[in-house]
C-alpha cells in the first residue's frame, strides 16, 4: 500500500468516526441550526466521491458538501506531538467550516 494510500484509509476512519483526530468546527458551522446535518454529511462523505480533481494527492484531506443551499468545507492537517508544527501524517485535525469561511 502506498504512502497516500495509507494516509487516506487513516483520514477516513478518522472523518467517518471523528475518532483518532481532533474535530474542529468554525463558528459558522458551530452556530448553524444546521449543525448536526453538517457534522453527518462530513462524517457520510463517501470515498467514492474523491477524484482527481478534488483529491489529486490521493490522501483523502479535503472535502466539500451541501447542506441546505449552503457550501462546507472540511480538511485535515497534520501536527506534531504538541499540536504546534507541521508534521507529515501526524495527528490529524479535522476543520469544518463554511466555505466562506476558507
Amino acid at each position: 500500500m502506498s504512502g497516500a494510500a495509507k494516509i487516506a484509509r487513516k483520514n477516513d476512519l478518522c472523518r467517518t468516526t471523528f475518532l483518532l483526530c481532533r474535530v474542529v468546527m468554525k463558528e459558522g458551522v458551530a452556530l448553524s441550526p444546521d449543525r448536526e446535518e453538517v457534522l453527518s454529511a462530513v462524517r457520510s462523505f463517501s470515498s467514492k466521491q474523491f477524484t482527481l480533481g478534488n483529491d489529486p494527492h490521493g490522501e483523502h484531506d479535503f472535502g466539500e458538501v451541501d447542506v441546505n443551499g449552503t457550501r462546507y468545507f472540511w480538511k485535515f492537517d497534520y501536527y506534531d506531538d504538541s499540536y504546534e508544527y507541521f508534521q507529515e501524517d501526524g495527528n490529524r485535525v479535522l476543520t469544518i467550516m463554511r466555505a466562506d469561511e476558507y
